[in-house]
């Protein structure tokens, strides 16, 4: 699906163009796929690692700001608001999903938080005017036929602590996430200075809302240090500014579905580096998430009285979508 993409574009947009914009999204999944074996290997509580894993990236992230502000000037007032915006509900996002991570293990907990595929296509037609498919119609119950499987309630060997609040952890997980996208997408075409506003905010956010999630301990010792701050630097800052730069700049239905690269390869992570073993019922479970996924994200030739227009950067102009 992605050599598709990578081949033939997105109708409308040059083709280099095009395939520059679904590169950086593609590392930055790829980036951003070692975020909960990085949790994981950490060893601290969830909200230590969610804490943390903002915290560490402000100082950089600011830094960054700062640069893309002298470049372009001071974001506009809406395109903070949405960041600020943004920035709590993506420190809902990693507090639910690194108690995910917890619950269910690394890759399974990544599989079910990229459920906001589905999300983010039926929130940017309602928003955004980008109409999906009638094949996420299809898709949408394979993909909670899968998440059945994956949360154990037919599987006596299921993996994990607690696979049914691991998918509870899991689908909020997602209905956050695909909320951050959304925000992120509407409101600046810039990287450094929405994330960095987000990152801030997030990062008090969990503060306050660590004790309700578990508490956060303030002193985790070495080597959780190390990891923390690699999960900072890599995922959170290297990782996400690609993925922000990458959102304003294609359909939003299309950057939910290049960043299923994140839970193939962090399932793959995670089997080989943290010997994580999900049952067979769970695999196939991943496996029926990813195919549903893509089935429904998969879009066919826009018929539409007006194409969308790239502009020199590649960044889309408004247009309206073909019939479905």
């Amino acid at each position: 699906m992605v050599a598709a993409y990578l081949l033939f574009g997105v109708p409308g947009v040059s083709m280099s163009a095009h395939r520059r914009i679904v590169l950086i999204a593609i590392v930055g999944a790829l980036i951003i796929s070692t975020s909960a074996p990085l949790v994981r290997l950490s060893g601290v509580s969830p909200a230590t690692s969610a804490l943390f894993r903002c915290a560490y990236a402000v100082p950089p992230m600011l830094v960054l700001a700062w640069l893309e502000r002298r470049r372009f000037g001071p974001l506009p007032r809406r395109a903070v608001l949405m960041s600020w915006a943004a920035g709590v509900v993506f420190a809902l996002d990693l507090l639910f999903w690194h108690h995910a991570i917890a619950y269910v293990g690394a890759g399974l907990a990544t599989v079910l938080g990229n459920l906001q595929v589905f999300i983010v296509a039926f929130a940017a037609w309602a928003l955004f005017g980008e109409r999906p498919s009638t094949r996420l119609m299809v898709g949408t119950p394979v993909v909670f036929a899968g998440v059945v499987l994956i949360s154990g309630v037919f599987d006596s060997a299921a993996y994990g602590s607690d696979p049914m609040l691991g998918v509870a952890a899991g689908i909020a997980t997602s209905l956050s996430y695909a909320a951050y996208l959304l925000l992120l997408k509407g409101g600046s075409d810039r990287a450094a200075g929405p994330l960095a506003h987000a990152t801030v905010v997030a990062t008090v956010a969990i503060a306050a809302l660590s004790p309700v999630f578990g508490g956060a301990d303030l002193m985790p010792s070495w080597p959780a240090h190390g990891w923390l701050v690699l999960l900072a630097l890599g995922p959170q800052v290297v990782g996400w500014s690609l993925i922000t730069y990458s959102l304003p700049r294609q359909p939003a239905a299309l950057t939910a579905l290049l960043l299923l690269v994140q839970p193939m390869s962090t399932v793959a992570i995670s089997t080989l580096v943290l010997g994580e073993r999900p049952s067979v019922l769970q695999l196939a479970g991943c496996a029926v998430v990813v195919v549903g996924v893509l089935y429904g994200s998969r879009r066919p030739p826009a018929r539409a009285s007006a194409e969308k227009v790239p502009s020199d950067d590649g960044r889309v102009s408004s247009a309206r979508s073909g019939p479905a």
